[in-house]
């Protein structure tokens, strides 16, 4: 799972100086003896670093394809609001108040807002993390992993995706100083004149203040560009390779939906960024590139990776959990696919069974009806060809007879 908006993301720029790194999957890791998986949570790996991230991205994702999530999965997420309306990763005694050394997050209190809002019956909730990241804006309008931290690419665009879900119009949330989430993302956009790193986003600048291109950073900036959150449509715009100057939002989702169409072009995926690593493909960057194209664009530049992904995802998928079955499934709605017929897996069925048994699965019940009616229909229209045949039998039974001396 690419866990970029987790306190995993922190220690490793900070001990290794990787911006927007892919690290190992908290999912996938065993739980501490000391912590103890939550019933209603989704995904069996420790949840101190992503328990709240994974939650809210599987719920969204439920909610994309019309599965109503489980009671219980709801209510557990909602039980991790701090009352000042921020989230932290993970709250392993919920019961308890917040307290000054609880490590609330912007990215995880946005994403949480992003899955209320979408599962609804949560306005409270909403309202109450809306106003918390509303008090956490920084001054250029952007937001840092946690306050008093600097703005950066990744939690300024997955604040705005909760702003515009819970039903804010981001271009109208400013700081202090007047500023807007885009204009800080605008801040953190290379150049075109940078030649082949012209149009990405960098995912903060360095200590020179030099931003350096960042293609997970550039995901998310397209689609906080966009207005959108985790679960964006198909785009409309004409695919374009052409790095276009120019600030406004609309530029810099498109510029940067350009850097990501010549990186997959270059290898159909993207490879891990994180200093050290062997050169390898990164799955859940590449999910995000695919998603963030086609809602900027359409999905023209995207069918290659989308099929690269088919063939080679469903691995890392199984391995990692819930969120990384849910980035597939919304790459998988942004260009328009199927995601329960995944290269031959059904997403949707495998991220139902990380966690409690959803409500309703809406889009399971209609794919019954299809298969009734479908066989129903089939059976009418045989019964229907037999009938003609027969018919048409006596009548020629009956010309011949007629025709006899």
């Amino acid at each position: 799972m690419n866990i970029r908006r987790s306190a995993a993301l922190v220690a490793a720029t900070v001990a290794i100086g990787a911006m927007g790194a892919q690290v190992a999957s908290a999912d996938s890791a065993s739980p501490s003896p000391k912590t103890v998986v939550p019933s209603g949570l989704y995904g069996k790996g420790d949840p101190t670093y992503d328990g709240v991230w994974r939650q809210s991205l599987a719920l969204v994702a439920q909610d994309t394809v019309g599965v109503k999530p489980a009671a219980k999965a709801v209510d557990w997420l909602a039980g991790q609001q701090c009352e000042n309306g921020g989230f932290a990763a993970f709250r392993a005694e919920p019961t308890k108040p917040c307290d000054a050394k609880t490590k609330i997050d912007s990215n995880a209190t946005a994403a949480a807002v992003q899955a209320l809002a979408a599962v609804g019956g949560r306005d409270g909730e909403v309202a109450k993390g809306v106003d918390r990241l509303k008090k956490t804006q920084n001054a250029d309008g952007g937001w840092g992993y946690s306050l008093g931290m600097d703005s950066d690419a990744n939690s300024t665009s997955v604040a705005i995706g909760a702003l515009a879900a819970a039903g804010e119009k981001p271009s109208e949330v400013k700081s202090s100083k007047g500023k807007t989430g885009a204009d800080a993302l605008a801040s953190l956009a290379l150049p075109c004149s940078k030649g082949k790193d012209g149009g990405a986003l960098a995912y903060q600048p360095d200590k020179k203040g030099k931003l350096a291109a960042n293609a997970d950073a550039t995901a998310a900036g397209v689609l906080g560009a966009l207005g959108t959150g985790f679960a964006p449509g198909k785009g409309t715009a004409p695919d374009a390779y052409t790095c276009e100057d120019g600030k406004s939002a609309k530029d810099i989702a498109h510029n940067g939906a350009v850097y990501l169409q010549n990186q997959l072009d270059t290898h159909l995926y993207l490879k891990s960024q994180l200093a050290g690593a062997t050169d390898q493909p990164d799955y859940g960057n590449t999910a995000d590139a695919v998603t963030a194209v086609a809602a900027a664009e359409s999905v023209k530049a995207t069918k290659d990776s989308y099929t690269w992904l088919e063939k080679n995802a469903k691995g890392w998928a199984a391995q990692t959990g819930p969120a990384a079955y849910a980035e597939l499934i919304f790459a998988a709605h942004a260009t328009g696919n199927d995601p329960r017929d995944f290269g031959g897996t059904d997403l949707v069925s495998a991220l139902n069974k990380t966690g409690p048994e959803p409500a309703s699965t809406k889009s399971s019940t209609s794919e019954d009806e299809k298969k009734d009616d479908g066989g129903s229909g089939a059976n009418w229209w045989i019964i229907g060809v037999m009938f003609i045949a027969a018919v048409g039998a006596g009548f020629l039974l009956s010309g011949r007879k007629k025709q006899q001396p």
